[in-house]
Order: C-alpha cells, then structure tokens, then sequence
C-alpha cells in the first residue's frame, strides 16, 4: 500500500482521491492545506486523521510515501521541488510547472532522489485515446488536424467584475493557453511527438494573461491547429484528417467519444470510467512499484512544457516566475 498525502483541499482534489478507490494502491493519510481548519474539514470526508498545514512537517512525515499537488499553478515548482527533496513520490496537477526552466529542474531532483515524479495529465491514459492511436493508420498519411477545446469559465464574470480571480491572473501563472489549452497542446504532442516549428497568436486580457488563442504546430507534412478559450464557448468536435478518412474526438480532454470515418462510419467509443482521473491515478501508483519513471510520460510532460513556453514568449503571456 502507497500512503499519499494532498496538499489542496478543491473540488479536483476530491476527485483525484475518489479516483485512487477504484483500485487499492493508494491509500489517503494525510491532508495539507494553508490553514489547519481548512485541512480538518476536507480530511473529514475521508476520515482521515493526519492534517498540515506546514509543509515542512509535511515533508518531514514518514509515514507518508508520496503527495498529490493541486495547489495555485504557480506553486507547482515550488511544493513539488521540496516533496521530490525529501523522497517523496509526486504526483502534480498540470501542469507541472510555469515554464520549461522549471520542469526540467523538476525532472532533475526527481532523479537525483530516486523518486517518481508524474505530471497528472489523464487524457494519455484512457482507453479512448488507446482507440485514436490505435486507428490513426487507419486513416491514411496525415495531413491535418484541428484540435478544439473552447469552454467559457465560471469565473470569467468575476474577473469582469474587477475581483482578478486566479484563473486570469499571472502571478498564479494561469490563463487560458495553461489551463484549457494545455489539454490541446499535450493530446497533440502524445500523439505526434514534438513540432518542427510553432506560431501562435492570442487575445490577452488588461491582467496579462490570454483569454483565448490559436496555434498551429507543423510537423513537416502534416500540421495542427488548436484553438483554446476560457472567454468563449465551442461545440465543435476536434478532428484528425488523413488522406484516407478521418478520426473526430468529443471532448478532447476526455476523449468521451471516438467516431473513424472511412468509406463506413465506425464508433470506437469505448467504456470509460465514470472518474476519469482513476486511470493517472492508477498510472503513477504503478510507476512506484516498478521504481521507474516512464520514459514516455517524462518526454511527453517535457516537450508539452517547452511548447507552451514557447507560445507564451509568442503572445506576449509573462508569468513573475519566468524572471527567476
């Protein structure tokens, strides 16, 4: 058994801990949040005894084997870096961190402590996206593809309002092209790997950060346009086109449909379950076991870093942390 704290006490915390009760590797010890009341609230749900709210204990508790991370993104870099430094195993909301600089310096402390680090992206472990890569053949030589995830936010009318929520403000390093359109660019990336070049443009807010954007991704013979918006609402599936038919994704950060069209329409649609979050959860405890970090999840989370990075030094997005 995998003894595992939370630091973040949210609804995708929730979630994520709901997720590891599909199967029986993880189990939930202990909670961190800012305050110790906050952190006795939420460990109340899971009757759970063990609260922080000094992450330093936290850190320096022995009876807990790895941590969960689903604090501001902005603090991704620093929660994960001590964790990785005192032996825990971690698991981090995505994304990973702010910028390439940081990930990389993650990966690097995540090593030299001989511990797992998993950047908690679902969508590359679902058996949807199993059936997309497993047909893409299917459809022929690639040639284009159109990646859509455009979903108005819950709190964009506070940020209207003037009361500078995180999810529009820089200095949590957020904003569109890191939250909603970091599910575009990693699906695009798990599936083909690093662009040869990259364009971007994006409509910017007066706090910083993009309310919306697009992005186009060449890959030689082949390129990928994305579109991403939190100011914004889209129906529009996201599709893969080859010379010979055509894949279309509902709802590309769940993949909660898959149709192959060729000279027939064929549903690939496969049962998933109804916590999507099982699956990374599932993922990371399995790397734990083996010891190992897969190689194919590291290379992944590092070029969807650099990509992202990129695209902000394009549309002008600066986050504080890009200064240290």
């Amino acid at each position: 058994m995998i003894n595992f704290a939370v630091i973040g006490s949210n609804w995708i915390t929730e979630k994520f801990i709901n997720g590891t009760l599909v199967n029986n590797d993880l189990n939930l010890t202990a909670v961190y949040s800012r305050t110790l009341k906050t952190a006795q609230n939420f460990a109340g749900k899971f009757n759970v005894q063990q609260c922080f709210d000094d992450l330093q204990a936290l850190s320096q508790c022995d009876d807990i084997d790895a941590v969960y991370i689903a604090s501001p993104n902005a603090l991704h870099f620093e929660h994960a870096l001590l964790m990785l430094e005192k032996g825990k195993h971690v698991i981090c909301e995505k994304p990973l961190a702010s910028n390439i600089q940081e990930v990389d310096a993650l990966y690097q402390a995540a090593t030299a402590n001989n511990v797992i680090l998993f950047e908690a992206y679902k969508t590359a472990y679902l058996p949807n996206f199993a059936q997309i890569k497993n047909n893409l053949s299917k459809i022929g030589k690639l040639r284009k593809a159109h990646i859509n995830y455009c979903q108005y936010s819950s709190r964009y009318q506070k940020y209207l309002n003037g009361e500078n929520p995180n999810t529009f403000n820089p200095y949590f390093s957020n904003g569109s092209i890191m939250d909603i359109g970091y599910y575009c660019v990693a699906f695009t990336i798990a599936l083909f790997g690093k662009p040869q070049h990259i364009q971007a443009d994006a409509v910017l807010l007066n706090s910083g950060v993009d309310g919306c954007g697009a992005v186009l991704l060449n890959y030689g013979d082949f390129s990928v346009t994305i579109d991403h918006s939190k100011i914004s609402r889209s129906d529009l599936l996201s599709e893969i086109q080859g010379e010979q038919g055509n894949l279309l994704i509902k709802q590309v950060s769940e993949c909660t449909e898959v149709t192959l069209i060729t000279d027939i329409v064929t549903d690939l649609t496969q049962d998933q379950h109804e916590n999507s979050m099982s699956y990374e959860a599932s993922f990371f405890a399995q790397q734990i076991k083996q010891g190992k970090m897969d190689l194919q999840s590291v290379e992944r989370s590092k070029i969807t870093s650099a990509v992202i990075t990129e695209i902000r030094r394009l549309t002008g997005v600066k986050f504080p942390a890009d200064n240290q």
